[in-house]
């Protein structure tokens, strides 16, 4: 069976994917608390004009608005029953964009995290938690979209119920985790744990790698820490804009367009294969980016020291793998911005 993403990947070499869904919705006038999922067909035109932003500033591939879109956090607004209706809707409006863009474009299905914490630490089963993540997983099949896209997980148990979800969906996919507890995920996850656990999955993903978390730098370490690994399968780098301020009570992101272009770069020349932006990320980033990676050649792997000089400071001083950083305790899944 061919994959549309691994045969653009294998034509292009590296591919552009998109930016933010959150910080583009929220200055269209989405409203803080308001589930973003409900545009689709509330406000379908705006989606449309999210997706096509992305594919205008030149990415390869653009992920779905339905992040959310599963029955545990559609519950908080009592329409857990639609999350295979809005799933579907926001691949059919993703691809009609992707058709249309006169070139070959991948639609990703957006896949968040349930929200809610796996045993035996919490309350939800593996079970339920594989039914909620076919559920979305058909949805976004049915709708058209060309491979899933399991974003900004934190514990292992939830990667592999969602690998589960995916087979029985019988739709590709690829899966990043976010880093953004001194160089792991909330749940104690390191680079190195994520690249061996996903070589053991018995439906792997095409790819993998880390989105979101804290910092461009931060993010370009913990691909270091994957390509050093030499795994199989390409790797994602999806990086926020910056790093997260309040400024008049909104959180915005300080990484300029100049700033992604050169993480962006980077990412590249640490081994990432697919590249795009997290929070914050908007189309005068990727336009910037697409540039960049078109433009510049190819280099050596950066050290340390070059992509804080580049990028700015690391958040922490290790980066997980050498067992000293701190384990969080557990918190609600959050949503992509």
């Amino acid at each position: 069976m061919t994959n549309p993403l691994l045969d653009l990947l294998a034509e292009k070499g590296v591919l552009l994917a998109d930016g933010a869904t959150g910080t583009n919705l929220f200055n269209m006038g989405l409203e803080s608390g308001e589930p973003p999922e409900f545009w689709n067909t509330d406000a379908p035109d705006k989606i449309l004009t999210l997706y096509r932003g992305a594919v205008n500033a030149g990415s390869d591939v653009f992920l779905t608005n339905s992040f959310g879109a599963n029955a545990s956090r559609l519950k908080l607004h009592k329409a857990q029953n639609r999350a295979h209706e809005l799933s579907r809707v926001s691949a059919e409006l993703a691809r009609e964009v992707a058709d249309t863009a006169g070139r070959k474009v991948i639609v990703a299905g957006s896949v968040g995290p349930t929200g809610e914490i796996m045993e035996p630490v919490g309350g939800l089963s593996h079970a339920s938690a594989v039914e909620m993540f076919h559920e979305t997983a058909d949805g976004l099949k049915a709708g058209g979209a060309d491979i899933g896209w399991l974003e900004t997980i934190s514990a292992p148990e939830e990667y592999r119920a969602a690998a589960e979800g995916f087979a029985l969906a019988g739709l590709p996919w690829v899966g990043t985790m976010s880093f953004d507890t001194a160089g792991r995920t909330m749940m104690g996850m390191t680079s190195a744990a994520m690249a061996e656990m996903v070589e053991g999955l018995e439906n792997a993903p095409d790819a993998f790698g880390a989105n979101c978390g804290t910092g461009a730098s931060d993010l370009l370490r913990t691909v270091l820490g994957f390509s050093a690994k030499e795994p199989k399968r390409p790797i994602i780098a999806k990086g926020n804009a910056g790093i997260p301020k309040y400024v008049e009570g909104h959180i915005h992101y300080d990484g300029t367009p100049e700033l992604m272009a050169t993480y962006a770069v980077m990412a590249r020349n640490c081994g990432a294969q697919i590249i795009g932006g997290c929070c914050g990320t908007m189309p005068a980033h990727l336009e910037r980016m697409r540039d960049a990676l078109d433009s510049r050649p190819k280099g050596e792997k950066p050290e340390l020291e070059q992509i804080t000089s580049a990028l700015g400071p690391f958040s922490s001083e290790s980066d997980g793998t050498d067992g000293n950083a701190p384990v969080r305790a557990a918190r609600k899944g959050r949503r992509r911005s």
